[in-house]
């Protein structure tokens, strides 16, 4: 079930691409993201109360608290980085640097997660890397 959740993530992710290049021509890239952010908080919390998990929040604990607002920062600097990358460039050159980042997730989860590393991984993230090259130059 992860891999379909994992494909819609790549599709929607296509498509926000695409969409943002669009939307965002004479529009400042920091408040397009801050626009994308309020749509993307509306969504998620809509998400938590038809699921009703919406009083799961106070069995949350400090750690997780600490790391998923760390988590949101990172996803917030991502994602005014991009939007003013794509404002000025090429989604088709954008989109495979911002890519890039599998495999540096992949070298920080065998560094800090202690995730396996095995040939799969390591010939992957060299083609993905490739890729990239091929990509932008």
């Amino acid at each position: 079930m992860w891999i379909i959740f994992a494909l819609l993530s790549a599709l929607f992710a296509a498509a926000t691409s695409i969409l943002a290049k669009i939307g965002i021509g004479g529009v400042n890239s920091n408040l397009a993201t801050a626009i994308r952010t309020v749509v993307v908080l509306v969504m998620a919390w809509g998400i938590v109360f038809i699921t009703g998990k919406q009083h799961e929040v106070a069995r949350i604990t400090q750690k997780s608290w600490v790391f998923l607002a760390l988590s949101g920062v990172a996803t917030g600097l991502s994602w005014l980085f991009y939007y003013k990358a794509l404002q000025i460039g090429d989604v088709s050159k954008v989109a495979p640097i911002d890519k890039f980042s599998v495999v540096i997730s992949m070298l920080l989860a065998f560094a800090i997660l202690g995730e396996a590393v095995n040939v799969k991984t390591i010939i992957g993230g060299l083609l993905i890397t490739a890729g990239t090259i091929v990509m932008i130059v």
